[in-house]
C-alpha cells in the first residue's frame, strides 16, 4: 500500500523550549510548524534545510548531531561553522558541494601481482573490485580492476564524482555508458577508454560477459552523487564543454596512431587525455617495438602501469627484480631508477601519470 501525505521527524529533547524557539528559527532559519500546549508549550516542530525536526521538553533520547549544507556557509548563521542549540544539539555547517582535497603524496615502490590473489570485494552496483594499489600512496590515487561476471544490464543511477582526475579503461569484452553532453549511448571495447572530468553526469547501462576495467580516481577517497533529476542521454548537448577545465575524451583503439615511445625499444598510443585534462594526467597504452629498453627515472607525482598482457621483468635500484605478467601492476616513485627487460613481444601496458607532461630521463 502507497502511503499519501506522510512525513518523519527527527526527536530531540530540551529542557526549557522557550530558550530554543529563537534558535531554532532565527539563527537556524527554520520555520515552526506546531508548538503545544499553548499555555505552557513543551512539543515544538520545524522544518527547514530538507528536515522535520520535533523538540520535546524531558524527552529521553540524545540531543544529537546536525549537518546543513549550504551554498553559502559563510551568510549562514553568521558565518558560524559549528554550534551548539539551547537544547544541547550541535549543529556543523558545512558546503554543500565537497571540495576536492588532494592529499600529499606518499611515494613507494609497489607491485601487485593478481597470481597473489589479492581479493576481490563487492562494491557499487554489484561490481566486483580488486584493489592494485592497497596503500593508495597516502590516499592520493586508487586504482581498481573492476568486473562484472555475468554481464547484461547494470542497476546503476545517473551519478557524478567530487574528484580530481578519473580514467575508465575498458580491459576486456564491452560496456555501454551514457554521459551529460556527449549524444546517444556510447560503447567502450576493449583497448578503449573515457575520462570523467569532475562532475559529468553519468550511467553505466549494460556491459558484456566478463567485462572487466582499470578504473583510476584522484584522489582514492571521493564523494559519489547521485542525482535523481538528471536523465540520460540528454541531448547532444556540447562536446567542448569543460568541467573544472577538463574536457570528456573518449578514446578509441581502432584506427588509433602508434609512435615512439618515451622508452627506446617500444611504441605507444596516445589517448588524447593529457590534452583533454590540460596536463593533470597523461594516459598511454604502450607495447614492444623490438630491441632494449635502457635504464630510466621519471619525474611524475604519480605513475601506475597495468600489465594488460604479456611478460616482462622490472628492475629496480636497491629492489629484487619481478616477473610481471597480464593483470599485475606497479608503481614507480620519482626519481626511481627502474629498466624494462625480458620483455615478450605481445607485451602490452597501460601507463597512467598525473602530471601527464613529465619528464624522462634516459640513463644508458
Amino acid at each position: 500500500m502507497t502511503a499519501t501525505n506522510t512525513r518523519a521527524e527527527f526527536l530531540l529533547p530540551t529542557d526549557e523550549l522557550r530558550d530554543d524557539l529563537p534558535f531554532y528559527t532565527k539563527v537556524l532559519g527554520m520555520r515552526l510548524e506546531n508548538i503545544f500546549p499553548a499555555d505552557d508549550p513543551s512539543v515544538a516542530s520545524f522544518s527547514g534545510h530538507g528536515l522535520r525536526l520535533r523538540i520535546e521538553k524531558g524527552a529521553d533520547v540524545a540531543p544529537g548531531h546536525l549537518r546543513i549544507l549550504t551554498d553559502d556557509p559563510d551568510g549562514f548563521a553568521g558565518g558560524q561553522r559549528q554550534l551548539t542549540a539551547p537544547n544541547g544539539t550541535k549543529i556543523d555547517i558545512v558546503p554543500l558541494t565537497p571540495a576536492v582535497v588532494q592529499p600529499e603524496t606518499a611515494h613507494e615502490f609497489a607491485v601487485r601481482r593478481l597470481r597473489d590473489e589479492a581479493p576481490w570485494v563487492i562494491g557499487r552496483a554489484g561490481m566486483h573490485y580488486r584493489d592494485l594499489i592497497p596503500t593508495r600512496l597516502g590516499g592520493s590515487i586508487i586504482a581498481s580492476h573492476i568486473r562484472i561476471p555475468d554481464g547484461g544490464p547494470v542497476p546503476d543511477m545517473v551519478h557524478y564524482h567530487t574528484v580530481g582526475f578519473q580514467l575508465i579503461f575498458c580491459y576486456k569484452g564491452w560496456v555501454d555508458v551514457l554521459y551529460e553532453d556527449q549524444g546517444d549511448m556510447i560503447r567502450l571495447h576493449a583497448g578503449d577508454c573515457v575520462t570523467q572530468p569532475p562532475g559529468i553526469r553519468h550511467r553505466v547501462v549494460e556491459a558484456s560477459p566478463e567485462i572487466e576495467v582499470i578504473e583510476i580516481g584522484v584522489p582514492a577517497e571521493h564523494v559519489t552523487t547521485i542525482d535523481h533529476d538528471f536523465t540520460l542521454p540528454n541531448g547532444t548537448g556540447d562536446p567542448t564543454r569543460e568541467w573544472d577545465g577538463q574536457r570528456f575524451v573518449h578514446h578509441v583503439k581502432e584506427g588509433a596512431v602508434w609512435q615512439p615511445f618515451r622508452l627506446p625499444g617500444f611504441t605507444a598510443r596516445d589517448t588524447g587525455i593529457a590534452q583533454g585534462t590540460k596536463g593533470v594526467a597523461g594516459i598511454q597504452v604502450v607495447r614492444m617495438d623490438g630491441g632494449e629498453s635502457p635504464a630510466a627515472t621519471h619525474d611524475a607525482d604519480i605513475h601506475f602501469t597495468f600489465v594488460m598482457d604479456g611478460t616482462m621483468t622490472l628492475s629496480a635500484k636497491g629492489q629484487d627484480d619481478r616477473d610481471l605478467q597480464a593483470g599485475d601492476a606497479f608503481v614507480i616513485p620519482p626519481g626511481m631508477e627502474t629498466r624494462y627487460h625480458a620483455c615478450s613481444d605481445d607485451l602490452e601496458l597501460l601507463e597512467v601519470a598525473l602530471r601527464g607532461d613529465f619528464a624522462t630521463k634516459l640513463l644508458g
